[in-house]
């Protein structure tokens, strides 16, 4: 470990990742190896958990060459030094920030994206500068060792390169010095992250995740926010950190919400055989799944198969906050339905829980979607959608809280990756007397005056 960083470190110390054109030709190489790589990709991930070529595509790769292209075609403008006002106090200086690249960065990538959630913080560090360590989870083996040949045929292991392996590994990583450590994974870990980071104030961006609540109103357009909770919540077997974890109904759609619920799910034909199911990842997050399912509440689905790692597209009724499926993050097909009187509860019952990760608010009213934004504190969301927002480059991306911190995708990934140094440039052919000895009555009334300019 100490080698690898060594060398990224002596490798950065030539400036040569400073260099934009430098920087747009290892993107541009990323592209194309990907592009290239397609077919590997897509059978590694389906060998992971049966991600189909189209799940692995619109959800995974996609997304990264949108990043690519968006960093290259805007590096220049966040690269650039940006001038700031001085003020007359400093006259007659100029000032300024430079973006510069904080060095040697560590990326822990996610098991549940393995691609996207691995490669688009890489793609950031690479725009802002720095030379990249990426560390896949090791749940998905086949996609961790798809990851590792690609960037080891493309790239120098000075400046990118992936470390395969598990918990020993990650600790091994952890215990290294860093000027950057991006994680994504489950609060537990980020606190373990965190910690290791402050033996040396590394500084950190921690993805993380929560229980992300949709608020379903009564005025709603129900078919329509049916339709888009499906699809956001069994999207990857809900193995998702953005999916909606739980959904607070108003009391009086509550049966015309759970039978559309029931119409809406059978009408897309879950299964691995169709190729819009997926596995869990493992037996061990099916049975924690499995545990979460109490059998007096299920309204629809509850099969399961743990030599497949299936579980079926699961709602739950007359939950409350206390029954095991509310007591931690689900991230798998199970959607627990909760009601609620007026929307003052709903908000109540959210905020008794650590802000979310994300929030999604169903409802025609413009007040209750004001009140609901105004008073509940959460990563980001959507009006009258789910996870989608996460598509938008323009958007930061993160949590708040136990749910993350710091935020990436677009600009703020680049942000993430950068020191800002601010610089005030003074010629010496003026040096204004004020501020030197001795202090009289008199400057200090002219000081007065000049700070109030």
């Amino acid at each position: 470990m100490k080698e690898i960083i060594n060398a990224q470190r002596n490798f950065f110390n030539t400036h040569a990742t400073k260099d934009i054109q430098f920087r747009r030709a290892q993107l541009k190489k990323l592209q194309q190896a990907l592009e290239q790589n397609e077919k590997l990709l897509h059978e590694a991930i389906y060998k992971d958990f049966k991600k189909s070529e189209f799940d692995n595509y619109s959800t995974e790769l996609s997304l990264l060459y949108k990043d690519i292209k968006e960093a290259q075609k805007m590096i220049y403008k966040w690269a650039r030094k940006e001038s700031v006002p001085t003020g007359i106090l400093n006259f007659p200086a100029s000032s300024y920030i430079i973006p510069e690249p904080l060095g040697v960065s560590l990326v822990i990538g996610a098991w549940n994206y393995p691609y996207q959630l691995s490669f688009a913080p890489a793609i950031a560090a690479i725009a802002a500068g720095n030379t990249v360590i990426l560390k896949p989870s090791e749940l998905p083996t086949n996609t961790a060792a798809a990851m590792a040949k690609i960037v080891k045929e493309n790239f120098d292991p000075a400046f990118f390169t992936v470390v395969e392996g598990g918990v020993e590994e990650t600790q091994e990583l952890l215990k290294q010095k860093f000027d950057k450590i991006f994680f994504t994974g489950s609060t537990t870990v980020g606190k373990i992250v965190y910690k290791a980071a402050a033996e040396n104030l590394t500084p950190v961006t921690l993805e993380l995740g929560g229980k992300s609540p949709a608020i379903v109103t009564e005025n709603c357009n129900l078919k329509v926010s049916v339709k888009r909770l499906v699809w956001g919540k069994f999207l990857n077997s809900g193995q998702t950190c953005i999916a909606p974890d739980y959904v607070l109904v108003h009391n009086s759609i509550e049966q015309r919400f759970l039978n559309q619920l029931k119409i809406e799910i059978e009408s897309q034909h879950f299964a691995f055989e169709n190729d819009n199911f997926l596995q869990i990842i493992n037996n061990k997050n099916f049975d924690r799944l499995v545990k979460m399912l109490d059998p007096q509440k299920i309204f629809y689905g509850g099969e399961t198969n743990r030599e497949s790692r299936y579980i079926q597209p699961t709602v739950m009724q007359n939950v409350n906050f206390d029954d095991v499926v509310m007591q931690e993050e689900i991230f798998g097909p199970i959607l627990p339905v909760i009601t609620y009187e007026t929307i003052e509860e709903a908000i109540v019952k959210v905020n008794s829980l650590p802000k979310p990760l994300s929030c999604y608010v169903f409802t025609k009213s413009n007040a209750i979607k004001k009140k609901v934004l105004k008073e509940i504190s959460f990563g980001g969301g959507a009006i009258n959608e789910t996870v989608m927002h996460i598509t938008n480059e323009n958007l930061p991306f993160g949590g708040v809280g136990f749910s993350g911190i710091g935020n990436y995708h677009g600009e703020a990934g680049f942000k993430a990756f950068t020191h800002y140094k601010s610089i005030m440039d003074k010629p010496t052919w003026f040096d204004p007397f004020i501020k030197y000895y001795p202090h009289t009555n008199f400057r200090l009334k002219l000081m007065r005056w000049i700070m109030k300019l």
